[in-house]
């Protein structure tokens, strides 16, 4: 086997015999000698107005060639197996799930939102009508925040589990192949609920069973081990085991766990903004000129180190558009989506920056709210939770409604106390409204501080982007968990509760879809004792 790279114009679509030729020359053999060559990777090449594809390869000479890549839809019949309840139908929970299968256990899944045909309803709601459902909305419900914001599937945690049989399983309920070779793949809100269903119906007919609006409001330790879940309907389950898969922002588990004494740990995370761009913009920037028809909506990724933290993108929304992504009434949440085509007039990402458990202890004191407790590990993890809740509070006061506070970028840098600089706004793609606001009044001014020193300095890493154009919106606060359950390193059961598997985001243990997939699936492997399919 040779892996190799090779690159093509943009603008010219290679086939498989000029690959073959690439991988021949790479080998140095005939190409009668090549028995197959793969595609590993491919990604644009934008450093020179000569914009290049470029494509990473493997070439197998006969006898050589591996099997593909396995994925984790395995059909057998659990019905009649041991349970384990996966509370959450998120990614970590989706694919927990389907690893359980594997191993001869049967999923019982309790989700506290609704399918995704009905939560497409409650998500149209909020900016419709400005009613919010607290249990299904773009954060919570069937699939998990990145149904309906974004199906990004981008992550770094080779080291952590198999990333290619997550990519390959998403490709056999539906999604694009080229998700597997993309060096930044995408699925798109507009595609992703239904290979979100598709895995829904395969998991029930394997013997599953699925439990919609169905929040969880306690656990309770059973005298031989195991658990009985209490649901606010009035169902109760029992298992011997329980995966917990609840996602970043179930801040009611949280206060549960605090409640009872068990193990919560303070976790930084990353606060800030939404900021929105003519998607032309950034084109001719990433470009040197205007994007040509081949060519796919341009992306950036931007960092900048001020005052001894990271001011950075995320979550960036190529042809994109914004979206109201509350859970508790009385606040407000931004966050960015794109469909597959990303085909939108906009672009937008999250330029956010960290947030220490100490910041928000200093914040929280400096306006007379000091929790209680603020010295234990429960404590400053309340003091997270209130600290976020306050912010996004905060956000909803200005207008009274889901429209967002928001900015131009050159006004909110040129902003100081006492000297608000407020004009008006341009067009927005957030479909509930903007408020002409200064967002350093909502804004901790620890956050406000280093954004405003980010943005002049992202110009010159990406010409064009300090810019009156631009429209900051307030607040993105959902990038993470704030809180982290802690589990035993070896059997991934929290410290506290024997049987008991905290997982994914809501865990503090990944960030994204395919992380959080991995870690549902490590934490399935240990359930049932077992490493292979």
């Amino acid at each position: 086997m040779k892996e190799f790279e090779t690159a093509f114009p943009a603008s010219y679509s290679p086939s498989e015999e000029d690959f073959r030729t690439a991988a021949a020359k790479a080998a140095g053999v005939p190409v009668g000698k090549i028995a197959e060559v793969r595609l590993l990777r491919r990604s644009i090449d934008a450093r020179s107005r000569n914009i290049l594809r470029r494509y990473r390869l493997a070439a197998y000479l006969q006898g050589e060639v591996p099997p593909e890549t396995g994925s984790y839809n395995l059909k057998q019949d659990v019905s009649q197996k041991p349970p384990v309840i996966v509370i959450g139908a998120g990614p970590a929970g989706l694919f927990a799930a389907l690893r359980l299968i594997c191993g001869g256990r049967r999923p019982i899944i309790l989700e506290r939102g609704r399918n995704v045909h009905e939560r497409k309803y409650d998500i149209a709601a909020i900016s419709r009508t400005g009613g919010l459902n607290p249990d299904s909305n773009y954060c919570f419900g069937e699939g998990g925040a990145g149904t309906f914001s974004d199906g990004k599937l981008y992550t770094r945690s080779n080291k952590r589990g198999d990333v290619g049989a997550v990519l390959k399983t998403f490709t056999d309920f539906g999604a694009d192949p080229m998700i597997r070779i993309d060096a930044h793949p995408h699925i798109g809100s507009d595609r992703l609920p239904a290979i979100v269903e598709a895995m829904r119906l395969h998991i029930e007919e394997c013997g599953g069973q699925y439990h919609f609006s169905c929040r969880v409001t306690d656990f309770q330790q059973t005298p031989g081990g195991g658990w009985k879940v209490l649901c606010d309907n009035g169902s109760v389950f029992e298992a011997p085991e329980v995966l917990l898969a609840t996602g970043h922002s179930a801040s009611d588990i949280y206060r549960l766990f605090i409640g009872k004494g068990w193990a919560v740990e303070a976790k930084g995370f990353a606060l800030g903004v939404r900021a929105e761009h003519p998607q032309e913009l950034v084109d001719r920037a990433q470009y040197h000129g205007p994007r040509m028809p081949w060519l796919p909506a341009a992306e950036y990724s931007l960092v900048e180190q001020v005052d001894g933290r990271g001011v950075f993108s995320f979550c960036m929304c190529p042809g994109g558009i914004l979206v109201p992504s509350s859970t508790e009434p009385g606040t407000v949440v931004t966050n960015g989506m794109s469909n597959s085509q990303r085909n939108s007039r906009w672009a937008n990402a999250g330029i956010v920056t960290s947030v220490e458990p100490q910041d928000v202890v200093d914040f929280l004191c400096r306006h007379g709210s000091r929790p209680a407790g603020i010295g234990s590990e429960a404590g400053a993890a309340a003091a997270m939770l209130d600290f976020r809740h306050e912010v996004e509070r905060r956000c909803y006061a200005v207008s009274g409604s889901f429209r967002a506070p928001a900015q131009r970028m050159t006004d909110f840098v040129k902003s100081r106390k006492g000297k608000s600089v407020v004009t008006a706004l341009p067009r927005t793609s957030y479909a509930p409204g903007a408020f002409a606001s200064d967002l350093n009044d909502v804004l901790p001014d620890f956050v406000a501080g280093r954004l405003r020193k980010a943005f002049p300095a992202f110009d010159r890493k990406l010409r064009g982007y300090y810019t009156s154009e631009a429209l900051l919106l307030a607040v993105e606060s959902r990038t993470s968990s704030p809180v982290r359950l802690p589990r035993d390193p070896l059997t991934l059961q929290h410290v506290n509760l024997p049987n008991l598997y905290p997982c994914g985001e809501g865990a503090g243990y990944s960030g994204g879809i395919v992380s959080s997939a991995i870690d549902g699936i490590r934490a399935a492997e240990h359930i049932c004792n077992f490493i292979s399919c």
